[in-house]
């Protein structure tokens, strides 16, 4: 195994990270000798979160792992990936309907960045109902998301629908 193969990022949105990201990051760290969750800014997909408190609230919910760094970034996974020095690229699969999706994304990357492999893992089977859209509105139509994400998220995910109904 190269230098590069003990690095993993395991990239996303986290619009906001749920359990089921928790985890994966749980089961994928012991693998790499050092994990990057890259939170992508994503601007095109008019995240709820703004990258900074998604890059917070990420930071807490995985603390308690000392190989795992969360790093927001902007513009081509590619090019974050080149730049961390990884080699190997994480993706999580809830359903089959995401692999068609998943495999284009990782035929691409190969294109992109040939000496990077793309590793799937699928979350626990009590996770895999669990997406960050779906949080997003259950949150936004005022119903309890306790159960999808970590302490911190709920209440962050609470103060900004306040917020916007306030505003």
């Amino acid at each position: 195994m190269t230098a590069r193969n003990r690095i993993a990022v395991y990239p996303g949105t986290f619009d906001p990270i749920t359990n089921g990201h928790v985890d994966l990051v749980d089961r994928a760290a012991p693998l790499f000798e050092r994990m990057i969750i890259g939170v992508a800014a994503s601007p095109g997909k008019g995240p709820a979160l703004p990258l900074e408190l998604r890059v917070q609230l990420a930071r807490d919910a995985l603390a308690r792992h000392g190989n795992v760094e969360v790093v927001g970034f902007a513009g081509l996974l590619a090019h974050f990936v080149e730049e961390v020095g990884a080699g190997v690229l994480m993706r999580g699969l809830r359903a089959v309907s995401d692999f068609e999706y998943e495999f284009q994304l990782a035929s691409m990357n190969r294109h992109l960045i040939p000496g990077v492999e793309t590793l799937f893992l699928t979350p626990a089977e009590q996770y895999g109902f669990i997406s960050s859209s779906l949080v997003r509105e259950i949150a936004r139509l005022g119903g309890d998301v306790s159960g999808f994400v970590p302490p911190a998220v709920a209440s962050a995910l609470q103060a900004q629908w306040q917020r916007n109904n306030v505003a």
